[in-house]
Formats: structure tokens, sequence, C-alpha cells
């Protein structure tokens, strides 16, 4: 994959003379506008964090460091993501003239900025569960940073090389690839002994990347073939623009809500990537601020030493506990790690679930935990939730009552609501690094979609459906909690109403997107396992 592959055929160098919008530069305003939104939420996340760090005991000079280096380079990644990702949801409305390049792209961030900030963290922790048991147990330890480095670091990597040449790569396939490399590299170095490749969640994210972009093709050349029966007396709509005169009023509000929408929809999910990886850095960190969600009240705390009590039951009816806490702990790993059943499994799990009740449910708030209890609390919570899903799953639970049934089912969502939070400041962090990215380096991508993918002038029509199916894909894989490319569903899309208007395609361009497409998985496998074993040799395992 080099430049020339991508190189524009004379139809669409024509085109680009004519959409002179993309290359208008940006007003007088655009940079105090820029550095007084980075200033004064930069003060705002440092008030936050020290408020945090001022209630737990006083970091070392080496832990500051690394803290710093951590968060840089999570943020790094999601101002990479702005640029790389999301300059595709602004390429229609700027090649349809909607609005001007400047005005868009700052839009475009605000809109990100939103929806990071109501980002429910589903797709966050989902994209955690891919990661080995053993290594978020043990963030703290060197080999946890060197997996926090090595995944940050190869995702940044590939997102640069595919945003300098113009391709249009996907970062969801970029930091699942990455998050893959490190598994497998742990696996082999453990000589076995560690998690296997979660083949499960792999092949449920594998199919939300596979099928978005199918889906997006299909159909948005549906709903322009559509809009085109509906609205064939409206041929302006079917027209391409002339110089910089924007669309009818009608159309250019539609065309503005929908690439509203697809920014939204971009920074509730993608956002949600850097969010999980930067909980982990916090966690291993300073575990005792933020292992635990810290607005769990009272009632919540009593609550929960209840459902512990009454699940107990249902996991173990004749309240063995024949295993230490250490015995079941390991048996719970073992099984999550491999997925093989055995009878101390449910007699282990209700151990565990048993020592959290009793550890948590007389503490009339989280602050009260000791710190040396803090750690072993949340591990045994990540463990005992994970093999929960895992039982469910394989319809390995006992038999249940309905009323058990949703006893246990309460549990779950009271260890959730322990484990799955995501702060305020974390968010807007997350945001502020994503909309920033949007702001600065759109135009490589932009001009890519906007004047490559197809041999003819994107039209009105075109941008709108193209713009309404990807809102629509993004935010119903949102709900889900699944992962999506904003990428490769908007490109997809594009193409689909090039093929609807017998526009025809680039096939260079293309054929260089779906090279990217094919490619990005094994590199980033292969990179972020390359620098994982790499990394580890400087730190203590």
């Amino acid at each position: 994959m080099n430049s020339d592959s991508i190189s524009v055929p004379n139809t669409t160098e024509h085109l680009s003379e004519k959409s002179t919008n993309v290359h208008t530069a940006s007003p007088k305003l655009f940079m105090p506008i820029f550095l007084a939104i980075l200033i004064a939420t930069l003060i705002y996340i440092g008030f936050q964090l020290s408020a945090d760090l001022s209630n737990v005991p006083s970091l070392s000079l080496y832990s500051i460091i690394l803290l710093a280096a951590a968060l840089l380079v999570a943020l790094g990644f999601e101002f990479v993501n702005g640029f790389h990702d999301t300059a595709n949801a602004v390429a229609t409305v700027i090649y349809t003239n909607a609005l001007p390049a400047s005005v868009a792209v700052m839009w475009a961030g605000f809109c990100n900025f939103l929806g990071v900030m109501v980002a429910s963290g589903a797709v966050a922790y989902g994209i955690i569960a891919l990661l080995p048991v053993e290594l978020i147990m043990n963030v703290s330890s060197g080999a946890g940073f060197a997996m926090v480095f090595a995944m940050l670091i190869a995702a940044i990597l590939w997102n640069l090389g595919t945003w300098f040449l113009g391709i249009p790569a996907s970062s969801s396939h970029t930091m699942i690839g990455s998050i893959l490399g490190v598994a497998v590299m742990n696996y082999l170095l453990s000589s076995g002994n560690g998690s296997n490749v979660d083949m499960d969640q792999v092949l449920k994210v594998g199919k939300a990347l596979l099928f978005s972009p199918l889906i997006g093709f299909a159909f948005a050349a549906i709903v322009f073939i559509l809009v085109k029966t509906i609205f064939k007396k409206k041929i302006e709509l079917f027209q391409p623009p002339v110089g910089n005169k924007p669309p009818p009023p009608v159309i250019r509000a539609i065309l503005i809500f929908t690439c509203s929408g697809v920014s939204f929809a971009h920074g509730s999910n993608d956002g949600q990537k850097g969010m999980g990886l930067i909980m982990l850095i916090l966690i291993g960190l300073v575990p005792l601020a933020y292992s635990l969600n810290k607005n769990i009240d009272t009632n919540q705390l009593q609550t929960f030493g209840q459902l512990s009590n009454q699940t107990v039951q249902v996991l173990d009816s004749q309240n063995q506990f024949h295993l230490s806490n250490d015995q079941a702990r390991g048996v719970i790993t073992k099984y999550i790690q491999t997925k093989e059943i055995n009878p101390e499994v449910l007699p282990a799990l209700a151990v565990v679930t048993h020592e959290l009740g009793e550890r948590i449910g007389h503490h009339k708030d989280l602050k009260s935990i000791p710190e040396n209890e803090v750690t072993v609390i949340r591990n045994d919570m990540y463990l005992s939730t994970t093999a929960f899903k895992r039982l469910e799953k394989a319809k390995q639970l006992p038999m249940m009552t309905d009323e058990q049934a949703k006893t246990v089912k309460d549990y779950r969502k009271s260890l959730d609501a322990f484990l799955q939070y995501i702060p305020t400041w974390v968010k807007v962090a997350v945001a502020l690094a994503l909309g920033l990215g949007t702001m600065v380096g759109w135009k490589r991508i932009v001009v890519t979609v906007g004047e490559r993918i197809g041999k003819n002038h994107m039209t009105y029509g075109q941008g709108m459906s193209a713009e309404l199916v990807a809102m629509s894909t993004i935010a119903a894989a949102d709900g889900f909690g699944m992962p999506v490319s904003t990428t490769h569903v908007l490109n997809s899309a594009v193409a689909g109403t090039m093929v609807a208007n017998k526009s025809g395609l680039n096939f260079n361009t293309v054929k260089t997107i779906l090279s990217a497409w094919i490619f990005t998985l094994p590199a980033t496998i292969l990179l972020s396992g390359g620098l994982y074993w790499l990394f580890l040799q400087f730190v203590a395992k």
C-alpha cells in the first residue's frame, strides 16, 4: 500500500477543482476558540484528577510519571481516532456545500464531544472483555502496563500510517487487532497456561465489524433509490453541486442533521474504546481511587450483602464451603481461561460470592474499605461477573425458579454497578481528545471519501442517504454494546449510493480501502504482540 495506489483519475481531479469548499482556509477565530476550549477543559480535568488523588496516599514520582505517560498515550489514540475516523462524518456536508469546511469540522467535533459524554460504557467494557483475565486482574503489574502501552502504541502507529496515505482504515479494527495481539502473545509466552483467546467474544465483535459495512452498503443503496423515487421531481437533489452553491434549505438541514448524528454516534461508540483503556490505567496505578464506583451508597451496599447471601443459596444450597478463598479464586480463574466446567466451579463461585458479601455488606460506604482490600474485592467481583456470564451463555447454571433467577440477575447487575463506571472527567478528557482531533487533521480522509470513492461528484441525495444509514447503523450498534467501524460503515454507504445512482466506483480507491480492511487485523496483531514482548523485556512481570 503506497500513495500511488490511491491516485485519482482525471475525472475526480476535475471534480476536486469544483469542490473548493474543502480547501477553504479556517476563519481567524478558529485557533483562539481551539485554544480556549483546550485550556478550559485541561483545567477542569486537572482539578477533578487532583480531587480524586487527594483522597488516597500520595503517589511516588515514578507512579506520577507513569500515570501521565499512560494518559497521554491513551488520549493520543483518541486524538488520532478523531482526525482519522470522524473526518468521514463531515465529508458529505463539505462536498455537498451544506456547511463550510471549517464550520463542519468544529460542529462535528462538538457532536463527538456530546456523544462521548452520554456514552453508556457498554462498548468500553465489551472491548476489555477481550483481554486475558490474568492481565486485567494484575493490571498494576509490569505485564499489565506493558499490555496497555503495547495496544495503544500499535493502534496509534497504524492509524497514523493509514491517515498519512489518506486511507480510511478502521480504528475499531485497529484497536481490536492490538488487543488480540497482546492476548495471543500472552498465551504463547505462558506456554499455554494463560488465557485462551476468547473466540466467542472475538466472533461477536468480528461479526459486528464484518456485517456493519455490508449493511451500510445495501441500506444506503435502498434508501437512495427510495429517495429518488419519492422525490423524483426534485431534480436538484440528484445533481452535483455547482461551485460552492449550498443545497436547498430542507436538504441542507437534513444533511447537517445526519452529519451531526454520525458524529454523535461515533463519539458514543468509538470514544468508549479509549475510556476502557484509561480505566485500566487508573485502576492499575490508583486502585483505591478508581477500582470501585465511589457513587455506590449505603443502601446499595446493604442490598448487595443481602443479594450475595441469597445468591449463595442458589449456587450451593448446602453451604459446604469446602474450598478456601484462594482455592475458589483459582478454580474460577481456570474456568474463565479454559471454559472447561467441572463440579468445583459452582461451589467456588458460591465461596467468592459469600466472601464478597461479608467484605462489603457491613461497610457504610466504599471509602471506609481498607486500601489492601480494594484490589482484592475488585478482582473477586471481576471473576464473579465474568464467570456468571460464561455459565449463563453455556447454560451451565443450576436449575432455578423464577424468583431465584431474578435474584441472580439482580446480583449480577449489582456487580456491574460496582465495576462498570466511568468518571465524568475521563469522559471529558476522551471527548476533548476526540473532538480536537476532528478539528485538526480531517482533510486527508475527507478528500478520499468525497472525491475518490466514486467517479462522479457526490449529489445532495447521495450525501443525505449515506449519512442517514451510517448514523442509524452506528447508533444501533452502540445500543447493543457492539463496536463498529464508522469509517467502513460510511465509506460503504457512500459506495452503495454511487452504485445505486450508477455513478461508478473508483476501483483503485475501493481496492485500497479493502486492502486496509483486510490487512489491519493481522498487521496490528503482529505489531501489538511484538511491542508487548519487547516491553516485557524491560519490566518485572
